[in-house]
């Protein structure tokens, strides 16, 4: 039988290995001085540490975390946990193979959510959304939110009118034209090649010209320039939402009209309904 298995505490630098619970004779207990328990998840000795310039909590006996995808514990790792109820928080998952790890968050309709802090590989990446499947990501975007910057608004790709905008990706660095938003139109290139087959000039258009109506179709989609990007990420094949510590989310998308990169912008609260309440990671925040 595998328990829940909470993991927040925190030493006096704001991180730590350390596990909200234990089992003691079997039932998950939280930490009190002098107790002794086992991991739910590896079965190892844990003891109690309730000094008092520390979180009370379970720290292994003698050992470091026994699951290799753990990361330090960070106020911002706790502060997305305690968004969840508790039985919600760092439960374990076993996969058909045996192999067992513990997700940050488990939602009650099944989503995996693991909220990432530090830097990680295309491999670990890739491991983790093969072995969870119904993932999605939470990144602490804080950390370069100095090289991240957002740009034009882009109506809803859905709508026909909108399917005949080609628009210009922002440069690198970002212009003030396409930083500002310009498109081709796709009719317009189609009769220009009919009438000069050799040609390879095309009519631009700005966003302003047609602002009030993308506006009023808008939700949520944008150009951004990323300067240096966390390039696992933009290949990510689980939904990615970028935190930069406000209530505004940005997930990393693909513009489907033309496959450009843009960010869709979702408030946090909206997200985190989303996240309680659905049953498929494709289907969050839709």
């Amino acid at each position: 039988m595998h328990h829940d298995v909470h993991w927040m505490q925190l030493d006096s630098r704001g991180q730590g290995d350390g596990m909200q619970y234990a089992l003691v004779e079997g039932v998950p207990q939280e930490a009190t001085s002098g107790a002794n328990g086992i991991c739910g998840q590896c079965g190892a000795p844990a003891v109690a540490k309730c000094g008092p310039k520390v979180m009370h909590h379970w720290a292994h006996a003698g050992r470091k975390n026994c699951d290799p995808w753990w990361e330090n514990e960070t106020e911002w790792h706790s502060a997305w946990k305690n968004l969840f109820p508790s039985q919600c928080r760092e439960v374990s998952h076993t996969a058909p193979t045996g192999e067992v790890h513990r997700a940050d968050i488990k939602s009650p309709g099944g989503l995996y959510i693991e909220v990432q802090h530090s830097a990680m590989t295309d491999a670990e990446r890739s491991s983790r959304e093969e072995f969870y499947k119904n993932l999605v990501w939470i990144v602490d975007a804080r950390k370069f939110a100095s090289s991240f910057s957002l740009h034009h608004i882009l109506p809803d790709p859905s709508l026909e009118w909108a399917q005949d905008l080609a628009w210009v990706r922002v440069s690198r660095p970002p212009s003030s034209h396409s930083a500002n938003g310009m498109y081709f139109k796709f009719s317009l290139i189609a009769k220009d090649k009919a009438e000069w087959p050799e040609g390879n000039m095309h009519e631009v258009f700005s966003l302003h010209h047609i602002m009030g109506q993308v506006e009023a179709s808008y939700i949520g989609h944008h150009q951004y320039h990323w300067r240096r990007p966390h390039t696992t990420w933009l290949s990510a094949t689980c939904p990615v939402y970028l935190d930069f510590g406000t209530e505004r989310m940005m997930r990393l998308e693909t513009y489907p009209v033309g496959n450009i990169p843009c960010v869709r912008l979702i408030s946090k609260s909206r997200l985190i309904a989303d996240l309680l309440s659905k049953t498929s990671a494709g289907d969050v925040c839709l």
